[in-house]
Order: C-alpha cells, then structure tokens, then sequence
C-alpha cells in the first residue's frame, strides 16, 4: 500500500513539475527579425497542419501510460515476492 502512494506521489510531482517548468506557448517579440514567435514557426505550423500535433501528444501519453503500467505491475510483483519471503 505505501508503495503505491509513492508512486502515485511521483507521478502527481512529475505533473506538477512538468506544468510549471514547461515551455511557454508564446513570447514576446522584440524585434521581428531577430525573434521569432513560437504560435507561427516552421516546427508549429508544420505540427498543426494535419492535425499532426494531436498524432505526436497522443503517441506521448500512450508511451507515458505504459511506462506507468510497467511500473505499478512490477511495483506488485516485487511486493507479492517480498510477502512471500
């Protein structure tokens, strides 16, 4: 049980630094020529067209999930064996 609190714990801080530390969807331009806007740039039009965005998120959470699942099962073979001893 406290296993599981832990990692729940875990996964609750990577979100929570992950929100706050995360990147910025727009900056302030100060001069056009030398900065360039992160909402109209080669990399976000390119991922917007097509809805290829929601194909690269999506593929993050399943990869995110799975690490998850790996972990909490692994998580309860380890404590199954651990009881066992």
């Amino acid at each position: 049980m406290v296993n599981r609190i832990s990692v729940s714990l875990f996964a609750a801080f990577l979100l929570l630094v992950s929100v706050a530390f995360g990147q910025e969807t727009t900056t302030v331009v100060q001069d056009a020529a030398s900065q360039q806007n992160t909402e109209t740039g080669a990399v976000n039009e390119f991922f917007r067209s097509d809805s290829k965005i929601y194909v690269a998120v999506g593929i993050l959470v399943i990869i995110f999930s799975c690490i998850t699942l790996y972990l909490v099962r692994l998580d309860r073979k380890i404590s199954r064996l651990e009881k066992e001893k």
